[in-house]
């Protein structure tokens, strides 16, 4: 018995022995998996190597405004002025303070986040901290409100930033894996993981351009700005939102695709304005009934409703009744993925419609040109004593009601937009369809010349905003 255990070692000695020589070769295996990764099977141990490659590039960007509170016109009555003192209601202002994420994506310090993030950035202090704790002043070289994208430059003195390069967003695909980089609830750069859930979301968009990708990584307020990477450590696109009803990550996130990004970086950096390309016809989207009634088998494209003559539309053979079904070989499930499709594709290019017509499938060429201008005749800079000092507005042509998501069978006049601080910034919104001022219907802009001269006791203003049609009253 005393030699029992001896008797046993011989036979435990070599499987020890390999034992020790596989948990070696194991470490070996993974101090090489250091390296940033080339396969898929590479990233099963660590997401280290990404994290290290990316995460210097995303930065917290925080801004401090001075934001002007407006007041409703209501309080701007004399019966409230003569109650409530001269003072009641007065425009004030406060401080605003607010947290988000940016990426750099140029060395000389570009950095892009959302517009949300540095809405009022005009007159905002903005100021950007790196992943290694360095601060830096900022200044805002480009905002859009519908895309909700805006690029920063950072005041670096010279500095040289890490950066992160752009991936191609439409080669990404459902099921790849991604991580999200950002700073949630202020706690500092945090990063999750995840995979891409969807592509082409577009029913939370409030852009007619606006196509989101959705991952599962968890996403969290803080995290608007910051980076969602794919595993080469390329930027995929700007996480913006989250669906959730209490405001935590519920999986369900959304980021800007990166090609749609690097449009509105060039922009910045060269002065060029984005423009949506022209299509020349008004379209709505399938539904089931409408994919019943024309016999096809998905619920998905953009019906044709109408063709406008001479428009890039009537140039390419579009008919009533088409359906579009994809773009450049991209299937689309609406419009908005259609206008995605073009605007990425750029004016001065063509693209290829793919049309199901009378129930065959058929390809179409699409010259993508930028919209007509409207003439000075068109436009009417409004100022006086009268609720419409401030506002913008043009005659609703086909190519404008396009380019701002309307009906141009709506109406005739629109409000093209309107000058902060005036008396019409407190009435009006940019879309806003003009359709009455008192008993008056408004044919077009030159009305306005004729009913502001005028000059009634009351104004009364009918107008359709979102499809609702509203009313004001105001004193003359």
């Amino acid at each position: 018995m005393p030699q029992y255990p001896y008797a046993l070692r011989p036979r435990f000695a070599f499987p020890i022995l390999a034992a020790l020589l596989a948990l070696t070769s194991a470490t070996a295996s993974l101090a090489q998996l250091r390296v940033p990764p080339t396969s898929r099977e590479a990233i099963q141990y660590s997401y280290a190597p990404i994290v290290k490659r990316a995460a210097p590039a995303v930065v917290n960007v925080y801004v401090r405004a001075r934001v002007r509170t407006e007041i409703p016109p209501l309080f701007d009555d004399p019966f409230f002025r003569r109650f409530f003192g001269e003072g009641f209601g007065m425009p004030r202002e406060r401080i605003q303070n607010s947290l988000g994420s940016g990426v750099i994506v140029s060395p000389d310090g570009i950095v892009v986040t959302n517009n949300h993030v540095i809405r009022g950035g005009e007159n905002a202090e903005i100021r950007v901290a790196l992943a290694d704790r360095r601060e830096f002043d900022a200044k805002v070289i480009l905002q859009d409100e519908k895309t909700d994208i805006a690029v920063l430059q950072i005041d670096g003195n010279g500095a040289v930033f890490p950066t992160l390069e752009f991936a191609d967003s439409d080669a990404v695909e459902v099921g790849d894996l991604v991580l999200a980089i950002g700073n949630p609830f202020g706690v500092g750069q945090t990063v999750t993981s995840g995979i891409i859930s969807a592509l082409a979301r577009t029913e939370i968009g409030r852009s007619d351009v606006q196509v989101f990708i959705q991952t599962d990584a968890a996403i969290n307020p803080g995290n608007s700005g910051g980076a969602l990477v794919d595993m080469h450590g390329r930027l995929v696109g700007i996480n913006t939102a989250i669906y959730s009803r209490t405001g935590a990550s519920h999986g369900i996130g959304f980021a800007i695709p990166a090609n749609l990004v690097r449009l509105y970086v060039n922009s910045a950096l060269t002065g060029q304005k984005v423009e949506k390309p022209w299509l020349g016809a008004r379209l709505e989207a399938v539904t089931r009934d409408i994919a019943e009634s024309l016999g096809l088998s998905r619920v998905a494209g953009a019906l044709v409703l109408r063709v406008y003559p001479g428009g890039p539309a009537e140039q390419a053979g579009l008919e009533p009744g088409d359906v579009i079904v994809a773009v450049d070989g991209f299937e689309v499930t609406d419009a908005r993925a259609i206008y995605y499709r073009l605007i990425t594709a750029g004016i001065g290019n063509t693209a290829r419609l793919d049309v199901i017509r009378k129930g065959r499938r058929i390809s179409l060429t699409l010259p993508l040109m930028a919209p007509p201008k409207p003439t000075q005749d068109d436009v009417r800079n409004l100022s006086g004593p009268h609720p419409f000092d401030g506002a913008r507005v043009a005659n609703l042509l086909p190519s404008m009601a396009e380019e701002m998501g309307l009906d141009d069978q709506e109406g005739v006049v629109v409000v093209l937009s309107v000058r902060s601080g005036s008396t019409a910034a407190n009435i009006f919104r940019p879309g806003d369809i003009i359709l009455r001022v008192g008993d008056e219907e408004i044919d077009n802009v030159k009305d306005f010349d004729r009913i502001l001269r005028t000059r009634p006791r009351v104004w009364r203003i009918t107008l359709k905003r979102e499809g609702r049609v509203l009313q004001f009253q105001f004193m003359g």
